[in-house]
Parts: C-alpha cells; structure tokens; sequence
C-alpha cells in the first residue's frame, strides 16, 4: 500500500475490563482510553493501524439480559449479539482515538466497520460446538436453552453453560472497504469480536450459530492486507515458557520453528496464549513479516525493541 507500514493491532475484550468485580462500562471506557494513548504512540511513529477486537465478555453480558428480559422481549440471534458488540465496542474505541489525536493536535480519521466473516457451513467445528459463551447455570435453567438450538455442556465442575461452534474463518467480507479505508488515512476498527461468522447459501450471505477465534480473524486479515506488523496486545508483558512455574522464562525473540516446537511441546495454554501464538504462526506461514506479543502500556517501548516478544519467519 504505497509504502505504508501497515500493523493490525488485536486488543482482547477482557482487556477492557480490568476488575472483574468492576465490569460495568464507565470502568470499560477507562481502559479504552488508555488502550487508545498506547495506540496513537504507534501512530505518532508512523503507522497505519487497524484495531481487531474481542467481545467475549461483552456478549456474555448481552445473553445475560436476555436470559432476564425472556419471555417479556425476545431473544437477540447471536449474530446480531455480534453486530451489537462491533458497534458498542467500536463506538467507544473511535471515541477514545478521536480524543487522544484531539489532545495531541492530529488530524485522522476513525471509523469501525461492521465486518463479517466468511465460514465453511461443512466445517467439522459444527458437528462439535465446544466454545463456551455466556455465564453459569444449573443444570435445569441450562437445559430450557436447548428447545431454543442452544447446545449445553457442564464446564468443569463450576455449572452449566451453552456452547457454540468455533469454525475457522476463511475470507473477510469487507476486506476490500477495509482496505481502502487505510489507504485514505483512516484508523479502521473492524473484524471485532472475530468478526460476524456467515456461510453462503446459493450465493448468498446468512449468520450463523458460531462465534469466530478473535486472534485467528485478525491473523488472516493481517495476511490480506500484507500488514508488517501482527501486534496482539493481551495481559503480559512477554510470552514465556513454562508460565507461573518455577522455571518460568520470558522470551524476547522466537523464529516460526521455535513457536511451533514450543507449542508442541505445551507451553502455551489451550484458550489463553495458544491461539495466539497458533495465530501468529498462521500470518507468518502465509507471508508476514513479523508479529509481536504484549501488553498495552508496553506497545512503544516493545516497538522500539526494548521489550515484548517478537515472532519472525526462520
């Protein structure tokens, strides 16, 4: 793109709730602006970025009201749940940067763009929903789920819970608009949450009942829009092997061989680092240039190398 230097930035939706016992969303609009400060350094040294999202917890908090609204106001699809997310999260991140580049004297534009994610209707993930969403319930409160099309599963001891497939995703629909909208100077939000997952039917787009891999959607559109940079801001500093354990070692540097060995190997948790770095070996395989991992108060000093974990083709 002209010889931008292009970096797709993934934020995790628990990284704008900081206090568990705190959700609610004038706590979540603290950590959005701080997140869009370390953000606008990355612009301030040149970059153009694109911001991907989750919104595990936010979607969570959706199901939850409909559970208590239901049979009063009907339930939300999760598809639309998704949508909702896009747009609330969005809103709130366009703000945050339209008010950092405001005290800083920049002029750029922000924008989010609901984005959906193309899926395959044959994935095996189907045949097996294993993503758990939402909150706990007994057993009897899950079950009247299921007359619904809700699948429920007991989650290790702790309760009940609904479970949704996780297929992985194929093409970014709006990869194009996307793309354009970087070219003309804008700060794109987009792919949030995963992205909103759809199937063709007949040559045409419907949702379906999945939720899409944040880490793996921004993977893939970090490759379609030949970024430099694949950034994933999460809750550490660095990744490290043989993590909370005595032998605990923090990486500075790995090439795509180490991360697949060390994966293999196991040090990386199912559902917290693994599909991260699983994600980042994907960008790298299919062309990236390199990816790097930590924490938002850490962005600009990682980008000037002096921490984080950078991952690099071998």
């Amino acid at each position: 793109m002209d010889g931008r230097k292009i970096a797709v930035v993934a934020i995790g939706g628990n990284s704008l709730i900081k206090d568990k016992a705190h959700p609610e969303v004038e706590h979540q609009w603290e950590a959005v602006r701080e997140t869009c400060t370390h953000i606008a350094e990355m612009i301030v040294q040149g970059w153009d970025v694109v911001i991907t999202h989750g919104n595990g917890p936010q979607v969570g908090f959706i199901l939850r009201r409909n559970e208590l609204a239901y049979p009063e106001v009907h339930m939300t699809p999760l598809d639309v749940i998704g949508a909702d997310t896009q747009g609330s999260i969005g809103y709130m991140l366009q703000q945050g940067m339209d008010n950092e580049f405001a005290a800083r004297h920049i002029s750029k534009p922000v924008v989010s763009l609901v984005t959906q994610v193309l899926v395959d209707k044959d994935d095996p993930a189907f045949q097996n929903p294993s993503k758990p969403i939402g909150g706990f319930m007994d057993e009897e409160s899950a079950r009247r789920f299921e007359k619904d099309g809700w699948q429920v599963i007991e989650d290790a001891g702790r309760g009940w819970r609904r479970v949704v497939a996780s297929p992985i995703p194929l093409e970014i629909i709006e990869l194009e608009a996307i793309r354009t909208l970087v070219e003309k100077g804008f700060v794109v939000i987009a792919v949030g949450g995963g992205g909103i997952p759809v199937v063709r039917d007949d040559g045409r787009l419907r949702g379906v009942f999945a939720v899409i891999d944040k880490d793996r959607a921004s993977s893939l559109l970090a490759t379609g829009l030949d970024a430099d940079l694949f950034l994933i801001s999460t809750a550490v500093e660095k990744v490290a092997l043989n993590f909370n354990k005595p032998d605990q070692k923090w990486l500075d540097r790995m090439t795509i061989s180490e991360a697949r060995r060390y994966l293999e190997e196991g040090h990386f948790a199912p559902g917290s680092m693994a599909p991260k770095i699983e994600a980042v070996i994907r960008f790298l395989e299919n062309g990236g240039k390199q990816a790097l991992i930590t924490d938002p108060p850490n962005i600009a000093r990682a980008l000037a190398g002096q921490t984080g974990t950078w991952i690099v083709p071998d």
